[in-house]
């Protein structure tokens, strides 16, 4: 598939102090790519560089040193960037525009003519879930979840090849983030290429199709998502349910190998290594045992970054 992002060396240095200058840098030497279709997870945590990147990507930094493309052109090049779209962590907008005159406003911008322009408005602020009855209050008077409803209506109003999200979840409720994660999740259906920043990774897991983890301005960790977290099998654990068994019986038989746990009258044994399958079921089945069930145990995305972040304090 075709890289839409890439991004080549980018580093970007600010300078801190009044009389002695001391360069702090935020971003150092990252090269990532980013294939087309799909939600691409940006990870890291506070100060690793995520927000410092998007900013350079959206020209509103300059980099020290390096280069990046957005769909085949130089992130300079103005008349790629209507072809894209953009949602800042918090979103600020003039305070006495309405929703509606807002989202005609950045219609405006990218040219769309009245009609349609028109129609998308209100496609738009219905998809992110923001009541009809709220599209001509001035923003001023707005919580701050609805501001992240109408910057995320907003970023789309061109319908973007690419979209950049910053923090897209901030300021939610759990409905609203579900709603925000319905409407995330069918983009890549509709041709939109999703970039995403998110420190929510329970979000970034469940639409992530690749990841990226920044860890003090470097990249620590990149690729699809499913590779990042699977586990050889041989040198995996296992979980393996089982109803009926008589515990005692089944601690003896197994001798302290394997980890048992009883649950509301079922057993579940922690097998480490595939090749102790067969004798923890084997036990199980002595011991009275009915098997429910057999599953890896996989890492998930939380302990993905903590391993790819704990040694900024080591």
């Amino acid at each position: 598939m075709t890289n839409v992002i890439e991004i080549t060396n980018l580093s970007k240095d600010y300078e801190t102090g009044f009389w002695k200058k001391k360069k702090i840098r935020a971003l150092d030497d990252l090269t990532l790519s980013v294939s087309g279709r799909q939600i691409f997870g940006f990870l890291g945590e506070n100060g690793a560089g995520k927000t410092t990147t998007i900013k350079v990507l959206m020209t509103l930094l300059s980099p020290s040193s390096g280069t990046a493309r957005i769909l085949g052109q130089d992130i300079a090049d103005r008349g790629m960037h209507s072809r894209i779209g953009y949602c800042p962590e918090n979103p600020y907008f003039y305070d006495y525009l309405t929703a509606r005159e807002l989202m005609n406003y950045f219609g405006e911008l990218f040219q769309i003519e009245p009609t349609k322009r028109k129609e998308k408005t209100a496609e738009l602020l219905t998809k992110v879930g923001l009541d009809e009855k709220d599209w001509d209050k001035q923003l001023r008077k707005f919580s701050k979840g609805m501001l992240q409803r109408v910057g995320l209506a907003q970023s789309l109003i061109n319908d973007p090849e690419i979209v950049f999200l910053d923090e897209p979840m901030s300021g939610l409720d759990p409905i609203g983030r579900r709603e925000i994660r319905e409407l995330i999740a069918d983009l890549p259906a509709q041709g939109t290429t999703v970039f995403m920043s998110t420190h929510i990774l329970s979000d970034a897991e469940a639409l992530c199709d690749e990841v990226a983890i920044l860890r003090r301005g470097t990249l620590a960790a990149a690729g699809k998502l499913h590779e990042l977290l699977s586990e050889s099998h041989e040198k995996g654990s296992f979980e393996i349910l089982v109803s009926s068994a008589n515990a005692d019986k089944l601690r003896q038989s197994l001798n302290g190998h394997i980890e048992l746990e009883e649950r509301s009258g079922d057993i579940l044994m922690i097998v480490n290594g595939e090749e102790h399958i067969e004798a923890a079921l084997r036990a199980a089945h002595e011991a009275g045992g009915k098997l429910i069930s057999v599953n890896p145990i996989r890492r998930s995305l939380e302990d993905l970054f903590v391993e790819q972040t704990k040694t900024n304090y080591d």
